[in-house]
């Protein structure tokens, strides 16, 4: 079988991205809540799908999936407020849209208070500069939250975890349908950090393999459903035994990777360059070459080495463009050839070691 790896988290498509993607051999792009020509509030449009698939097209770059709408469609539908139908309606016209221009897959998640960290600027090797958690440290409030799409939304009253699992309950019996019926799937980002502790007022609820477990069990089955695995929020869980119990869970159902990792679980733990986290890459990649993925990964939350740390924060395409994000991608590609997992299907199977 074969592996890819694909260009992830791009904010702002231009034609630097489209060139960095193809120095490092890769054929295929997966954007993240993309800065798309201005277009119809509240879902996105034909015209602008299309402009950009025509402009990946034009670059010799496929689509291999977008994720997380903006936040300004989605946050009703995650606090379970009035307006939610409306933001649900137009969730819906997105996923049409998405099939009519030939994108079949769209990320998403339920973090109402966003992605938490307490530390922007922690050392990690070599001084390069990573973020961190520490649950003692969170009633400081989000150091992440300046760099969010749109600003805060306050929460008016504390959200508990049955509230949040009802109100993805509704989300999933309203979108699911439609999903299936124009072919597109939805993937799951599990909650970072994965802590039972209330972040910003709201609970945190897919915050552990058995969690991911009954997000599957509300979907019902459905083929459109599965998950966003992002190694590095699961690592935060238990290490690789948490990463392990939830790619033998899912297997198939993984329908991409973000492939990152920490040093630490939670209540704290930091960002690092990979093979130096809670996980061995080479095992993790081998189990799930064994469990019947066959989606794509991509680099993620890479540390902001020597060069890159002038712009760190900044979503610019030159900032993006980074030594960091080439050096996760270079270890990847490395791993894959050295398991043979980058060869085409029809090559010779290579007999591999029982232990990497």
């Amino acid at each position: 079988m074969t592996i890819r790896i694909s260009l992830g988290h791009i904010d702002r498509y231009d034609s630097r991205v489209a060139t960095f993607a193809h120095q490092l051999a890769l054929t295929g792009v997966q954007l993240h809540t993309p800065d798309l020509l201005p277009g119809t509030d509240g879902f996105w449009s034909l015209a602008e799908l299309r402009a950009l698939r025509e402009r990946c097209d034009a670059d010799g770059l496929s689509i291999d999936g977008l994720e997380n709408v903006p936040l300004a469609h989605f946050w009703k539908i995650q606090r379970g407020l009035p307006g939610r139908d409306e933001q649900i309606e137009n969730y819906q016209r997105t996923l049409r849209n998405l099939a009519a221009v030939g994108i079949d897959l769209l990320g998403y998640n339920f973090l109402a208070t966003y992605v938490w960290r307490t530390d922007m600027a922690a050392k990690g090797r070599g001084g390069a500069m990573v973020t961190a958690f520490d649950l003692d440290d969170a009633h400081r409030g989000n150091a992440l939250a300046g760099y969010r799409l749109t600003p805060d939304q306050p929460v008016d009253e504390p959200i508990t975890a049955d509230q949040m699992w009802a109100n993805h309950q509704y989300f999933l019996d309203a979108v699911l349908p439609v999903a299936e019926e124009a072919g597109v799937r939805l993937a799951l980002h599990p909650d970072d950090p994965p802590v039972d502790e209330p972040l910003g007022g709201v609970a945190r609820i897919f915050t552990s393999p058995a969690a991911i477990g009954r997000a599957r069990e509300q979907a019902g089955g459905s083929p459109s459903w599965g998950l966003n695995l992002c190694l590095g929020t699961v690592s935060e869980m238990a290490g690789e035994q948490s990463v392990n119990e939830v790619i033998d869970l899912l297997g198939p159902a993984i329908f991409y990777v973000h492939f990152r990792d920490v040093r630490g679980t939670v209540p704290r733990f930091s960002e690092c360059f990979l093979g130096e986290g809670n996980y061995n890459p080479a095992r993790v990649i081998r189990r799930l070459a064994g469990s019947g993925f066959s989606g794509f990964l991509i680099d993620d939350h890479v540390p902001a080495m020597i060069g890159d740390l002038d712009t760190w924060g900044d979503t610019s395409s030159e900032a993006y463009c980074s030594r960091g994000r080439a050096h996760a991608i270079g270890y990847l590609q490395g791993v894959l050839n050295g398991l043979a997992l980058d060869e085409p299907d029809d090559a010779p199977a290579l007999q591999l070691p029982a232990q990497v």
